[in-house]
């Protein structure tokens, strides 16, 4: 058997979740990968996936030796790349994390467009609000927004969320508008409760800092959660511009504060960090990063 090729097999099962669409890929049949897989299983003495009739899942085993199989093979295209001359071709398969609003508004949007400039990439984008183990997820990169704290990873900034605080005009109606950050203790705030910062709103005007300490009765671990809550007249939140862009723009919600500079968030590309940055990651980050800046 063919270890090496066994494993390259294994990985794509994983990343595809079918034996049909990895046999499609490889111009070869369901029956033979599902043999190949029962080979491998059976000189490692265990079970690597639990097959059902829905769907694949990972035993626990299986879950190790994907992230083995991972960076094996990557330390093997690593090998084959340093003897390589040119440039290298931006294609194959590319796993990209990101949490689920931003990945949703702002990478899943704009991947027509960058899958028409490189269309010899297959792209794979994973979707947690929580941070990802990239290597356990098996990812080539993730975007992240805010201050990092893993210092195993390998970071690029490529950008900067800039962020604003939003109150629906019902809300405002019922319950007046601030017209200063200390009057945000007398409101019903909203937290995004992913930021080590959740209930410390932070402005600044004239120089001056102002850290107000908010309070709300609802909170929630995603942006378009917050949203919801902001159009249904719940209370008042600090987000990313690009959340509440066209809901500004149609009047469903008013910009407030607006004297006020508030703290915008930065916005790394990460990478695992014994793991070459392929062509196909340079190539998206730069794109990302040239499409956040304009």
């Amino acid at each position: 058997m063919d270890k090496l090729n066994a494993m390259a097999i294994f990985v794509r099962v994983v990343e595809r979740g079918s034996f049909s669409a990895v046999a499609r890929e490889l111009q070869t049949s369901q029956p033979t990968i599902s043999k190949i897989l029962k080979a491998l299983e059976t000189e490692l003495g265990g079970k690597l996936i639990a097959r059902s009739t829905r769907q694949l899942s990972l035993t626990d085993e299986g879950q190790r030796y994907y992230a083995q199989c991972r960076q094996i093979l990557a330390a093997v295209d690593n090998a084959e790349h340093s003897f390589q001359s040119g440039r290298e071709q931006v294609a194959g398969s590319l796993r990209i994390g990101s949490s689920v609003s931003f990945g949703r508004l702002q990478i899943a949007s704009r991947l027509p467009d960058f899958l028409a400039r490189y269309p010899q990439l297959e792209i794979d984008l994973q979707l947690n609000d929580q941070n990802q183990d990239l290597v356990e997820e098996g990812l080539d990169v993730s975007l992240r927004i805010g201050e990092l704290s893993d210092s195993n990873l390998i970071a690029r900034r490529i950008g900067d969320t800039q962020r604003i605080t939003v109150a629906s005009a019902a809300y405002l109606a019922r319950r007046g508008e601030p017209q200063t950050p200390e009057q945000l203790g007398e409101h019903n705030c909203l937290q995004f409760n992913l930021l080590s910062s959740q209930n410390l709103w932070h402005y600044e005007k004239d120089g001056q800092r102002h850290s107000v300490r908010i309070k709300g009765n609802a909170q929630s671990n995603n942006s378009e959660a917050i949203r919801e809550m902001v159009l249904g007249g719940l209370g008042i939140a600090l987000s990313p511009v690009w959340l509440f862009a066209e809901d500004l723009q149609a009047g469903r919600v008013m910009a407030i504060l607006t004297g006020y500079q508030t703290q915008s968030l930065p916005i790394h590309a990460v990478f695992p960090a014994n793991r070459r940055q392929s062509a196909r990651v340079k190539a998206f980050v730069d794109y990302m990063s040239d499409a956040l800046g304009a």
